[in-house]
């Protein structure tokens, strides 16, 4: 057998072996389908509605235990994102309580948040957070969505330089809160105090179903069903988790078009510089204009 043949028989060997790694694998956690989301490609940006949705779904459901320390109530003002009124942020700030102090007797106190605070913990410490769920520790939301993520398996690490898909954190938390299940399959046994969901690693979750039908009253029209909710949220947690996308992908675009522009100024430059130059064979390159005086000296 020639070296070519062994080295095909190998490749096809690994990929048949990846791409039935993958398959079992997907068999027992099942991947989250991809969704469509707005910020998607290198031209998307978010859904300001969309992520006012979230906000509303994040506020009346999510921060009851968890925080968003790396974000401030001023940030949902900023553009690119929920873009809500510096008044409505003023208000929205205000319902949350943020411990202060020390007062004038040294004492610690809670206040109405303001807009330059960062989003408040519910729970004083982690050990409190623990003993409230069940020794679970809810996660900081402030950059969950970029935290969080999977591998296709497959052949799909062939595809992704090109797809340039950056959305598996969205994709894993909405499929997380449509994962849950009432009966978990023959054979599975679930501890006491947890859930089964099928999207989550070992399907065992200690946070009951978040999210229910009806739960959130939206004004806009938009479906109140854990579906709807979901979608937002996990668009909401992509914003917090990179705020500044909007800004990136423009910032890129005008370096692209500034880098072509250049490169096609380089290109008449050398043109024009290098153009009376002769190569190897003495003769100058098409079009060129001579550099020296063509006619003889007396």
């Amino acid at each position: 057998m020639t070296s070519f043949a062994k080295s095909m028989l190998l490749a096809t060997t690994l990929t048949l072996g990846l791409a039935g790694a993958a398959a079992a694998q997907e068999a027992e956690n099942p991947l989250p389908p991809m969704e469509h989301w707005a910020f998607s490609g290198p031209f998307g940006t978010y859904d300001t509605a969309q992520l006012q949705r979230g906000y509303q779904v994040y506020r009346q459901v999510c921060s009851n235990c968890h925080a968003a320390k790396f974000l401030s109530f001023r940030n949902l003002a900023e553009a690119g994102g929920p873009q809500f009124s510096d008044s409505q942020v003023k208000a929205l700030a205000a319902t949350f309580k943020v411990q202060d102090g020390p007062d004038d007797s040294g004492n610690m106190y809670d206040r109405p948040g303001r807009p330059s605070d960062p989003f408040p913990s519910p729970f004083a410490n982690e050990q409190a957070a623990r003993a409230a769920n069940g020794g679970a520790y809810p996660p900081d939301m402030s950059t969950l969505a970029k935290a969080r993520s999977f591998e296709r398996g497959g052949l799909w690490f062939l595809l992704e330089p090109f797809s340039q898909y950056q959305n598996e954190g969205p994709d894993y938390i909405h499929a997380l809160l449509n994962g849950y299940k009432d009966d978990p399959p023959a054979g599975v046994k679930i501890p006491d105090g947890k859930y089964y969901n099928e999207y989550f690693p070992g399907h065992a979750i200690s946070m009951p179903p978040p999210l229910s039908d009806g739960l959130v009253d939206y004004s806009d029209g938009s479906p109140k069903t854990t579906a709807q909710y979901s979608k937002d949220v996990a668009a909401y947690l992509q914003w917090m988790a990179e705020p500044k996308l909007d800004q990136r992908k423009q910032t890129g675009f005008k370096a692209v078009i500034f880098l072509a522009v250049f490169a096609g100024l380089l290109f008449v430059l050398k043109h024009r510089i290098w153009a009376g130059v002769k190569d190897a064979s003495g003769t100058a390159s098409a079009g060129s204009m001579p550099l020296t005086d063509p006619k003889p000296r007396a």
